[in-house]
């Protein structure tokens, strides 16, 4: 064999060589492609599932919250029954399951005073002035508030008292 021939025979030696290595990246590189799409689809699957998880608990708690809501006024009255003595007997056991019904279904009551006045939790119904408080104060619950897990349902309806100014 000539020189040139071996020459030859190594160029395209060297040629397939390099063609087999293009093919073997460019599939190489298919499949890091695919790969990432999947990944990329898994993660997006993912948080759809837990904004369609969180969105349906949302749901679900508005639900529970406009129920209780339209509850309120007979626990208030209820309330009022119990607290003049009109509540005896089978009215009484009626009461108190309705009570621990909703109380188990995550509907709290909150009623203190004094404490200081926050808008978020209290609607002021009265105002006074006085030189016994130092800040803006609910002294008196005119009606309870109801949260159902963390969220106001009803504010409190409540008599502040605010420090008296000197002028």
């Amino acid at each position: 064999m000539s020189e040139d021939n071996l020459t030859a025979s190594e160029k395209q030696l060297s040629d397939a060589v390099d063609e087999v290595l293009n093919e073997t990246t460019t599939e190489v590189d298919v499949v890091a492609t695919l790969t990432s799409d999947l990944q990329r689809l898994q993660a997006e699957y993912a948080n759809y599932r837990k904004r369609v998880d969180r969105d349906r608990q949302l749901t679900s708690e508005l639900a529970f919250a406009a129920v209780l809501s339209e509850l309120l006024p007979v626990l208030d009255d209820l309330e009022r029954a119990s607290e003049h003595g009109e509540l005896t007997g089978g009215f009484k056991a009626v009461s108190d399951r309705i009570n621990t019904i909703v109380e188990k279904l995550g509907l709290s009551k909150f009623a203190d005073a004094p404490v200081p006045f926050n808008p978020e939790i209290h609607e002021a119904l009265t105002h006074e002035t006085s030189s016994e408080v130092t800040q803006p104060t609910a002294t008196k619950i005119l009606q309870p508030g109801y949260k159902f897990k963390e969220r106001v349902i009803r504010a409190a309806r409540v008599a502040v008292t605010e420090p008296e100014v000197s002028n």
